[in-house]
């Protein structure tokens, strides 16, 4: 009854016209930024939390929540039409969905990854609807050991579940951890790693960071490539799927909704991983997997419903534990926290107006992006004509304009750049930038987390271990780091096109 209760405290919250005005903005610019090739949702919502400072925190949430799993929706739209990816988690719908659009099936290819995402997402909001304050409540028997433990297995699990090396991303995850260092020690009082610079007096920021990595680096990227805009361009008609491609997509829009879920709440997981998951997962349970990669539907509702509930999973322990689960999860971490409240297992309590309206936010959001994206696909394709010549320049511009007007300091213009320059030549040699930001974001709460625990200790580390808690997610851990050695196997299989 909580949950009911909370929902509907939830809708009137949600519901009031200025936050109805911002989950509508919120929808719309991420399916944007799903469309356009380049632009992902973490840079997308770095660029726009500036904007959100003069707002109340609920709309400010609720329109960066919205940009999120809006981003998943729109991402179809260019990987069935372009063959190139709108964002990451579309990587796979190029495979299936592109051959479709050649083959005169655009509109039902479409269609279904409108349906598919509409299904998963509302799932994934039900099931946090429910789940969110149970957990919020089990979260309250956390103390500082507890709390290390955990952050130690999310990182570890980022690592775990890492594209590449997971030797380069517990390397990337350590970079990210010393980074979080800098700045004012706030227990001792002193400047750390500044080196005389009043830039890093208060740290590097968040947002310069993310737009770097993510923004800039992705630009850098794209323009040494040759992307090509050849746009399918027959005419789109049908959109609504027949009863054969229901009931071939069935299945996959099922298992992939559930896997997406919960492999969305897993930290490291993600939207990503759950798309390759559900893709492979199909491709095997089939009877004709030779078929995948020529044109089928179920390539496309299962990767489409993955990601998608994914996104919803990823809010669990964002706004129960307070332990973003991916990169945007952790960009939108830092925005509740510059708007003074703190994610958790106390949100639930001290900003009620703040959990709930965002969760009935996303069913409103979920409903508003069905209704969008069948209507707007016209109005896509001629987006996805801009030519990137066009397009490049005014990302970095927005990246550096926005880097400046946090605190009107050109030294968060430097770091924007540094990193940006840093995130081209990681992703050239094969790093991830997603484990530097996750332990950039996590690496303060580690670091109290653990110097709390030893204090309360008065120095011993047997204290992580006389609490079974910590005591099973510290085991945890160290197994899956040690898993890989003992198998000698890729923790994420590839796929075989």
């Amino acid at each position: 009854m909580e949950a009911l209760s909370g929902v509907l405290h939830g809708f009137s919250v949600a519901l009031q016209p200025i936050n109805l005005l911002y989950c509508f903005l919120g929808v719309l610019i991420g399916t944007l930024v799903g469309v356009l090739p380049g632009l992902g949702p973490a840079s997308a919502i770095a660029l726009l939390l500036p904007t959100t400072f003069h707002v109340s925190p609920v709309a400010a949430t609720i329109m960066l929540a919205g940009i999120y799993y809006g981003a998943m929706y729109g991402g179809s739209t260019t990987s069935i039409l372009v063959n190139i990816p709108g964002e990451a988690a579309s990587v796979v719908t190029c495979l299936d969905g592109y051959r479709m659009a050649r083959q005169g099936r655009a509109g039902p290819a479409l269609g279904m990854a409108a349906f598919a995402s509409f299904i998963a997402g509302t799932f994934s909001i039900v099931a946090l609807t429910f789940l969110a304050p149970v957990l919020a409540n089990v979260a309250l028997k956390f103390g500082p050991p507890e709390y290390f433990a955990l952050i130690v297995l999310g990182l570890t699990i980022l690592a775990y579940l890492a594209e590449g090396s997971m030797v380069k991303a517990l390397m990337m995850a350590g970079v990210g951890i010393i980074l979080s260092s800098v700045g004012l020690d706030t227990i001792s009082g002193s400047y750390r790693f500044t080196y005389g610079f009043l830039v890093l007096s208060d740290g590097l920021g968040l947002i310069p960071v993310v737009m770097g990595l993510f923004g800039l680096a992705e630009v850098f990227l794209n323009l040494e490539g040759t992307l090509t805009q050849e746009i399918f361009e027959k005419k789109i008609k049908g959109l609504m799927p027949n009863s054969q491609d229901w009931k071939d997509a069935s299945g996959a829009i099922s298992r992939g909704t559930i896997l997406g879920f919960f492999l969305g709440i897993l930290p490291g997981g993600g939207a990503i991983i759950a798309s390759f998951t559900s893709y492979a997962l199909e491709k095997r349970l089939s009877k004709h997997p030779e078929k995948f990669g020529t044109g089928v539907i179920e390539g496309v509702a299962g990767p489409e419903a993955a990601n998608n509930s994914a996104a919803g999973g990823a809010f669990i322990p964002l706004l129960t534990l307070g332990i973003p689960a991916n990169p945007v999860m952790a960009i939108l971490l830092g925005g509740l926290m510059i708007n003074g409240l703190q994610p958790g297992p106390l949100l639930i309590k001290n900003a009620p107006d703040v959990f709930w309206g965002v969760i009935a936010s996303m069913y409103l959001g979920n409903v508003m992006l069905l209704v969008l994206n069948l209507p707007l696909i016209g109005m896509w394709v001629k987006v996805l004509k801009i030519p990137y010549y066009i397009l490049f320049p005014l990302i970095i511009l927005f990246c550096l304009v926005s880097s400046y007007s946090l605190n009107n300091n050109i030294g968060d213009a430097i770091v924007t750049v540094v990193f940006g320059v840093l995130g081209y030549l990681l992703k050239k040699f094969g790093y991830e930038g997603a484990p530097l930001i996750l332990a950039l974001v996590l690496g303060p709460m580690l670091e109290e987390s653990l110097r709390q625990a030893l204090i309360i200790s008065q120095g011993s580390f047997a204290i992580f271990l006389a609490s079974p808690i910590s005591a099973a997610l510290i085991g945890l851990a160290l197994v899956l780091l040690l898993l890989p050695l003992i198998t000698h196997k890729r923790p994420v299989p590839h796929l075989q096109e």
